[in-house]
């Protein structure tokens, strides 16, 4: 048993001893493996390094040539702008001292070139807004050309200015005829037949034109002047060789009159202003005058009639108020003369009012009607001082319409005023006439009444 014990024992030593050194053999072949792929390793990445290390000296070495040139550069540069600063200094000294020499060379001409610049300069303003340049335009570019030089003018430039002074001293004194076009109120261009007039006005054959100096374009008033003004212009054209006619100039060569005098109000604008008691007023006017046309009319006729029953005075017609009265004596012949007086002085009666009627009325309406215009400009105050409660007395224009009122309004009465005397007197003296004859005939009547009864 116990040789067997120690037979075992002997073979796992064995066993033991030879798996050890087994194991020491298998991990010396890996150890001389590792350290075989470390010198591998090793020398690869010395080649690497070494490659690194050389492009490292090749680019520093091309960093250094880039610094090289870069203060090469600088130095020239630096040395380029010290050279460009005295040159600069040099031709500043070099600079006066040549406009020195050109003040000297100069001489008078300088003084020429200012007179010719200074002449171009108010010569501008002046031929632009000629009405000159409607015959001939484009005259003012020469002269802007001259103006704006900074140079001394050449010969042909000052011919320009010297032509464009003498077109205008000679076309002053002109009175021209030529075709333009004329821009119309509604936009459209016509070519028309031009008179100039010198160096003051435009027209056609029947209105005035003005020059528009800002688009250089002719084109007719807004509104034409007054009737005499504008008809002189007619006049003027359609007068025969050898006759002389009148016709209305704007002195001020601008047209500043013929502007202004556009802006006048006409009647119509006058009437307008009155508003609404103006209004009425001319209601008033209109149906006094109306009342008052209607009794001259009717007065007219039934003095016609009087006078021709005057003729006839045996046969009385019931168509005229004296007739009507003889047939009331006729009919009252044999009545007393006290009876027959007051008969005929009711017929008379009768006929008044129908002779009168409306004569009061044409009265009424010439007291009212100044009366009205007062009340207008009573208004009209009363909306200007209120106006100038508001809006203070800076601007006239916003008390204009007010005080037109308060004018107007009065001007209005008047005017209606006037007229309604006049036809009050004449529808009252024709009515006067009329029971005139009436009264006349019936005491007439009356007398040769009483005689017959005394008879």
């Amino acid at each position: 048993m116990k040789q067997a014990f120690k037979s075992m024992l002997i073979a796992a030593a064995v066993t033991l001893s030879a798996g050890v050194a087994f194991n020491a053999a298998a991990n010396t072949e890996k150890l001389d493996q590792l350290l075989e792929q470390l010198k591998k390793e090793r020398t690869v990445e010395g080649r690497a390094n070494q490659e690194r290390e050389r492009a490292f000296l090749s680019e520093r070495s091309d960093k250094q040539s880039l610094l090289n040139t870069a203060k090469k550069q600088y130095s020239d540069e630096e040395n380029r702008g010290k050279r460009l600063q005295k040159e600069y200094a040099d031709n500043d000294i070099l600079i006066g001292q040549k406009q020195q020499e050109l003040e000297s060379a100069l001489g008078t001409m300088g003084e020429l070139f200012g007179v010719v610049r200074q002449s171009a300069n108010k010569s501008i303003g002046t031929i632009s807004g000629s009405i000159v340049s409607a015959q001939y335009p484009g005259r003012d570019v020469p002269l802007r050309t001259v103006a704006a030089a900074t140079e001394l003018p050449t010969l042909a430039e000052m011919e320009d200015l010297w032509m464009a002074l003498l077109t205008e001293m000679t076309e002053s004194g002109k009175v021209a005829d030529f075709d333009a076009e004329v821009v119309k109120l509604d936009g459209g261009v016509e070519t028309k037949r031009v008179t100039r007039f010198g160096t003051f006005h435009l027209t056609t054959d029947s209105e005035y034109l003005i020059l528009n100096s800002t688009t250089d374009q002719i084109q007719p008033l807004g509104r034409q002047p007054q009737s005499k003004i504008h008809n002189s212009v007619a006049d003027y054209h359609t007068a025969s060789r050898g006759e002389i006619t009148g016709l209305y100039l704007d002195p001020t060569k601008g047209n500043s009159l013929l502007r202004l005098n556009q802006q006048r109000s006409t009647l119509f604008e006058y009437y307008l202003a009155g508003e609404q008691v103006g209004y009425i007023i001319t209601a008033v006017l209109v149906i006094g005058m109306l009342i008052a046309l209607e009794r001259i009319i009717v007065l007219t006729l039934v003095g016609g009639k009087i006078r021709a029953q005057l003729k006839n005075l045996a046969n009385p017609s019931d168509k005229n108020p004296l007739g009507r009265i003889l047939r009331v004596y006729h009919e009252n012949k044999s009545a007393d003369v006290e009876n027959l007086e007051l008969k005929l002085d009711e017929a008379i009666l009768r006929e008044t009012p129908k002779v009168e009627r409306g004569v009061g009325l044409i009265k009424l309406f010439s007291a009212v009607a100044p009366l009205l215009g007062l009340l207008g400009t009573v208004i009209g105050m009363i909306m200007t001082f209120q106006q100038i409660t508001l809006y203070g007395t800076g601007d006239p224009k916003l008390m204009a319409g007010s005080i037109s009122l308060a004018l107007v309004t009065t001007a209005q009465g008047l005017i209606a005023a006037i007229p309604l005397l006049f036809v009050h007197s004449i529808v009252s003296s024709k009515a006067k006439s009329i029971l005139h004859v009436l009264d006349e005939q019936a005491a007439g009547i009356i007398a040769a009444h009483a005689e017959q009864e005394k008879a």
